[in-house]
């Protein structure tokens, strides 16, 4: 089989294709979800003298138009796989119907070249459904399947339909991802590093980046500065695992240019901050800049679970993280914190203090269900107690695994968790 990056680079004045499939899931939400990794590739195929075309599923069938440039995309029922056939819950297409995804293939000029992203491991029906409407109108098109999922799992991948599988990070001299390519961009997005330097047992960040690496500040800023010129944006959100470490040398900089160089933008950290890294200062340049979202990685207090977390948060941590978000600015209900549930040995007594631990500071808690993620030293023991997690992605799924399939926690003790997460959310609203 050809090295994919090489083909990447000699492919020269052809029409490329790039797809972002429709999600097969019981739930998605946009958490100012783009496939950045496609976006930079399409970027630099484009400056390789190649016609780029991007057809994404989820951002082109909005049914409502949500806060902060997102969209809740339409959604149809789908029969459940056999794997969750005893699941309890409703099954859902998001995105486009197969219909609506034909006519913009047919429509499409003809490509030399197909590109399929992937995103989460459990999603793979929709990339295997989408793959096999390309091979049906373009027979003797190649394609290519990259992302997360081909790369977390390039087996199962191969059994895709594509024609080559990505299976391993590798470099691109792109320093933009094509955003132009979305008629309403809605909002930006920025990397400004890859990988994370903790080695958390349950985060598959230093599997799919080897290295972390931060980005030059001018670099990112150029990033931003290109997106938002085009479109009506707003909104810019951090896509980074490790957003803080090094803020000396990276956030706090980059914060300054930010407020020189752009003003009413919006700025939004989906995925968890180390709250270690969150001081004084960094506090005060997030209020002054607009960090609209803020989300802390706390996960949980039990000592067990912390260790198995890289050890990078502490109850001192969190407290002197909300204390100075606060002093800065913030309204506590303001600040989420993400509390995991349904890790292997963990105990729902230890969910249950965490949640109460962060309320008494006024956070608001997002349970966040764990699902084991392919080459993460979790996955392994998760393995040991549903072994057909190896040979079937979707039993990974978020939703199900904790309750059902490695029954981590009862289903019961799942919601009466999130019930108690949501009253203590509404007494600290009402608090405030």
């Amino acid at each position: 089989m050809p090295d994919i990056p090489e083909i990447l680079q000699t492919v020269r004045g052809a029409n490329v294709l790039a797809i972002n499939p429709p999600v097969h899931d019981f739930a998605y939400f946009d958490l100012w979800a783009r496939p950045l990794g496609l976006l930079y590739v399409l970027e630099y195929m484009r400056t390789r003298g190649n016609s780029v075309t991007l057809i994404d599923c989820i951002a082109e069938a909005p049914e409502k138009h949500l806060s902060f440039g997102r969209i809740r995309p339409m959604r149809s029922f789908e029969p459940k796989p056999a794997a969750y056939r005893n699941i309890p819950r409703r099954y859902w297409r998001f995105g486009l119907s197969r219909e609506d995804l034909d006519r913009r293939l047919t429509t499409a000029t003809e490509p030399d070249l197909v590109l399929v992203t992937s995103m989460m491991t459990y999603w793979y029906t929709g990339v295997w459904e989408t793959i096999r409407q390309v091979k049906e109108i373009y027979p003797d098109v190649p394609v290519i399947l990259g992302g997360v999922y081909a790369r977390l799992c390039p087996e199962h991948a191969a059994g895709s339909g594509a024609d080559y599988v990505i299976d391993r990070h590798f470099p691109l001299p792109a320093h933009r991802p094509a955003l132009d390519l979305y008629a309403r961009p809605g909002y930006a997005v920025s990397l400004t590093s890859t990988g994370c330097p903790m080695n958390c047992d349950y985060c598959a960040s230093s599997a799919l980046w080897p290295c972390f690496s931060q980005r030059p500040v001018e670099e990112a800023l150029e990033e931003i500065a290109f997106q938002i010129s085009r479109g009506d944006i707003q909104d810019v959100a951090f896509y980074d695992d490790a957003l803080l470490i090094g803020s000396a040398d990276h956030f706090i900089p980059l914060c300054r240019k930010l407020g020189e160089r752009f003003k009413n933008l919006r700025y939004h950290t989906p995925n968890g901050l180390h709250v270690r890294e969150i001081s004084p200062e960094v506090a005060r340049l997030m209020a002054a800049l607009d960090f609209s979202t803020i989300r802390l990685s706390l996960e949980s207090i039990d000592s067990e679970v912390t260790r198995s977390g890289s050890e990078k948060v502490s109850r001192r941590h969190f407290r002197e993280a909300v204390q100075n978000l606060v002093a800065a600015g913030f309204e506590p209900g303001r600040i989420e914190t993400y509390v995991l549930v349904g890790l292997p040995g963990q105990s729902v007594g230890s969910v249950i203090d965490t949640i109460r631990f962060a309320a008494s500071f006024g956070a608001r808690v997002k349970t966040a269900q764990f699902s084991p993620i392919p080459k993460t030293a979790l996955f392994d023991r998760c393995a040991e107690l549903a072994p057909e997690l190896r040979f079937e992605p979707l039993l990974s799924n978020n939703t199900v695994f904790a309750p059902w399939i490695g029954k981590t926690i009862l289903p019961g003790e799942l919601q009466r968790i999130k019930h108690m997460a949501v009253a203590m959310n509404e007494k600290g609203a009402a608090r405030q």
